[in-house]
Parts: structure tokens; C-alpha cells; sequence
């Protein structure tokens, strides 16, 4: 009896750590979580205000959380400029009713990063750039006050903003498996892969969203 009761537990733990690569085809991003995340629609609050449509996929293992947000920013231009129009038309002047769908794409990485910044009782243990398959972004790790620590990364890819963040207790070591699994994926599903740097970065003839470099592909003919 007792080795039947050893070897279902033996079972039940080695089924628990079995890991899944999830992907979403309507988000366009593959990442592996610990099981079947759950999927939710909420509404995202931007830096300047405006509610944009958004996803959380969650998922737990223990004590430790894996989640991954990501923000359509597609509207942004239209929602910004009819906010602007109906200051305008309500009295409103000059910078009372500017239109800052601009700024508030560009910054959407950091106003993501600032979340964590601001966190009550966290101790920022590192904050620098990051790039994934030459996409380019920030990567943030903190000390939290119980000290568990949270593992965090952010990136903008077309008109999407990819929040990715794990949690892991006091003691246990960093989530390898979530953290470096993150792959950007084209409605074929298949990985996007740049040759050279895909930048949130803009200058004269501002467009959303920046065409991206060209993907790696078979080199040219012999000349």
C-alpha cells in the first residue's frame, strides 16, 4: 500500500512540473507556461488616460506566478484625436486639448516599467534593455517587500505591448523556463526573427506601426 501511494505521488509531482509552450495566434506570441494559462479580457489605462483593449494570460505553480499582458495600442491615434475634438468643441483650447496619441505610444514601454519602479516596499535589483529575436525592450528585476522576487519583461511589437512577468517566493531560483522562452510569432504562427534591430524608435514621418526590418531569408543569387 505504501509503495502505491509513493508511486502516485511520484506521478502526480512529475505531472505538475510538465511545462506547455503556449502560443496565441489572435496576440501573436509564444511563451511556456507551467500549465494552461487562463485567458481575460480587461481594459488597459494608458499614460495619458485613454481605456485601450488588452489580454492577461495567467497561470500558477505553487507559490509562484506566471503571467503575460498584452495591449493593443491600434486605436490609440483614433481614441487620442476624439478626446481632442470634444475638448475643442466643449470650449477647451491649446495644450487643454492636446492630442498626445504620439506620446503615449512612444512611452508605453516605460510607463509599463514604471509600474514597477513604483512598487511599494520593492527593491529594483536591475533595469537595462532587452531584445528578444532583435526586437528591442526593457528587462526589470525586483526584490519585493515579502521577498519574493519578480521577474519582468516589456516589449512592443506592431501595435501590441507585451508585458511578461513571473513571481517566484523567497529561496526559489529564477523562472528560467518562462524568462527565456518568449518568441514573437506572424499570423502563420510562425517565430518572427529580425536581421537587425526592431526599434519602438521614431523620427520625421511618424508611423504606427514602424515597418520592421527584413527577416532572415536565403542570401542573395551570385552576381
Amino acid at each position: 500500500m505504501r509503495i502505491i501511494v509513493m508511486l502516485l505521488l511520484m506521478c502526480t509531482t512529475a505531472s505538475a512540473q510538465e511545462w506547455i509552450e503556449y502560443a496565441s495566434k489572435a496576440d501573436l506570441f509564444a511563451v511556456n507556461f507551467p500549465s494552461e494559462p487562463k485567458a481575460q479580457d480587461i481594459t488597459y489605462t494608458s499614460e495619458f488616460g485613454i481605456g485601450l483593449p488588452a489580454h492577461t494570460y495567467t497561470a500558477e505553480q505553487g507559490r509562484s506566478h506566471y503571467s503575460m499582458t498584452v495591449v493593443d495600442y491600434n486605436d490609440a491615434e483614433k481614441m487620442h484625436t476624439a478626446r481632442a475634438q470634444q475638448c475643442r468643441a466643449a470650449g477647451g483650447e491649446s495644450d487643454a486639448c492636446q492630442n498626445d496619441w504620439r506620446s503615449d505610444v512612444q512611452g508605453s514601454m516605460i510607463f509599463a516599467a514604471s509600474k514597477y519602479i513604483k512598487r511599494d516596499g520593492a527593491k529594483i535589483n536591475f533595469f537595462g534593455w532587452a531584445v528578444v529575436d532583435q526586437i528591442e525592450g526593457l528587462r526589470i528585476q525586483l526584490t519585493n517587500a515579502d521577498a519574493s522576487r519578480t521577474f519582468a519583461e516589456i516589449h512592443r511589437h506592431g501595435t501590441r505591448l507585451y508585458v511578461s512577468e513571473a513571481t517566484v517566493p523567497k529561496g526559489a531560483p529564477a523562472p528560467g523556463l518562462f524568462q527565456q522562452s518568449l518568441m514573437f510569432i506572424d499570423e502563420d504562427g510562425k517565430p518572427i526573427r529580425y536581421r537587425s534591430f526592431y526599434t519602438t524608435g521614431y523620427s520625421e514621418g511618424w508611423k504606427f506601426p514602424a515597418p520592421p526590418p527584413p527577416r532572415p531569408g536565403p542570401p542573395p543569387p551570385p552576381r
